[in-house]
């Protein structure tokens, strides 16, 4: 949740006001309930959105959120919730949104989504089945690994460095690819990642979860 999500406390519905850190503490401006007695503060920290390299016979099922032009493709992502590991949370994901089922989930990395408050937790998630999409879903596509197009954004780092662990996959970077095409051709702006074995920089266009995160959106 952002900062601009809050006006009022959720604790004594004061209005919030702004207040600063101390300066050895960096001095970052917070949003606070200014009753002493309550003591409200609004940290805002990032947010985590687990998502999925999702593999089904050997390709990667892209999938067309229902709020997205025609066209535009990305990954399964959604929340978490609470209780759940990461592992658990996007094994639940993907058989919610796709009817799939999980049978092997390992970590691609995690990824920073500054511009939406968001920490990408990326899988790559071997699955099994048949697709039924969740009504938040219009479309999917299955694409042969080797065609597919990282995007310049944090899922789209994600599908990169796991094509990079794998050989056989040479990553393309087409120049000039416009948001709002077909994911294996989408472009976008990047934050720095955080990857498990490398930093790297990148940007984002991810797709829908079950509660369709804000990661779920397409990057302009």
């Amino acid at each position: 949740m952002t900062t601009a999500d809050y006006r009022f406390c959720p604790r004594c519905a004061s209005p919030l006001t702004e207040r600063a850190d101390p300066d050895h503490e960096g001095g970052r401006i917070r949003q606070a309930c200014p009753d002493g007695t309550c003591g409200y503060v609004h940290w805002n920290n990032p947010l985590p959105v687990v998502a999925a390299i999702v593999e089904l016979d050997g390709k990667i099922l892209l999938a067309r959120n229902a709020a997205w032009p025609e066209g535009m493709f990305a990954l399964i992502t959604g929340f978490l919730e609470n209780g759940e590991t990461p592992e658990d949370g996007i094994a639940r994901e993907v058989l919610e949104e796709t009817g799939l089922k999980a049978e092997h989930v390992s970590l691609v990395g995690v990824y920073e989504f500054i511009r939406k408050n968001e920490l990408i937790i990326a899988y790559h998630v071997r699955a099994s089945g048949t697709v039924v999409l969740s009504p938040e879903l219009l479309e999917y596509k299955l694409v042969d690994p080797p065609l597919l197009r990282p995007w310049r954004a944090g899922t789209g780092v994600a599908l990169a460095d796991w094509m990079r662990a794998r050989p056989r996959f040479r990553v393309r970077r087409p120049a000039g690819a416009v948001t709002g095409r077909p994911v294996h051709r989408v472009f976008s702006a990047v934050p720095r990642a955080i990857a498990t074995r490398r930093f790297t920089r990148c940007r984002r266009a991810v797709p829908c979860g079950r509660r369709a995160s804000s990661a779920s959106l397409p990057t302009s």
